[in-house]
């Protein structure tokens, strides 16, 4: 549902906090709920059977897909395969965002995905720059540079202060996976 007097803005959650990708989930599920459609473009990760994949499968006019592999990627230097899924998932975004189809569009992992230098900075920018009007467009990922900030509308800062991996905990099935 393309509502044309509405204007859609840059939200970006970073930080070394949890909880970025939860809340680009939860302003999907305010707008599916209010009939508007959406996309996560996961990078970096793949495989794995997070949660949300079950969940946005079971929305209506929500979709989610992924351009990573279930392995970490090396900062320093990142796998062929690495860079290949980061571009396919940056070619998948250009295409859902000048489309105008999606009322908004999460790029999950996207500011990491710039921090690896897994795709061109200027090349995320200029697509953003260059989405139709009323496209929402939602970046997740620890180290969102400074463009990337500039460009946000909206900034959230997730900071940890305490974790339960502190204590010795790993990662749960349906909390933090």
């Amino acid at each position: 549902m393309v509502d044309d007097k509405r204007v859609g803005l840059v939200q970006v959650y970073t930080g070394c906090g949890k909880g970025k990708t939860t809340a680009a989930l939860g302003q999907v599920l305010r707008a599916v709920g209010k009939g508007q459609k959406a996309i996560i473009i996961q990078f970096m990760k793949g495989e794995i059977k997070y949660g949300e994949l079950k969940s946005v499968a079971d929305l209506e006019n929500a979709e989610i897909e992924q351009y990573g592999r279930p392995d970490f990627v090396d900062k320093k230097d990142p796998a062929k395969i690495d860079i290949e899924l980061a571009e396919k998932g940056l070619r998948r975004a250009k295409e859902v965002i000048s489309s105008g189809e999606y009322d908004i569009v999460v790029l999950d992992e996207m500011n990491i995905t710039l921090d690896y230098k897994l795709v061109d900075e200027k090349e995320v920018i200029t697509m953003i720059e260059n989405r139709p009007e009323h496209v929402e467009i939602v970046l997740t990922g620890r180290y969102a540079p400074p463009s990337i900030i500039d460009l946000a509308d909206l900034l959230t800062v997730m900071t940890e202060v305490k974790h339960p991996y502190m204590k010795g905990v790993e990662a749960r099935e349906g909390i933090e996976y």
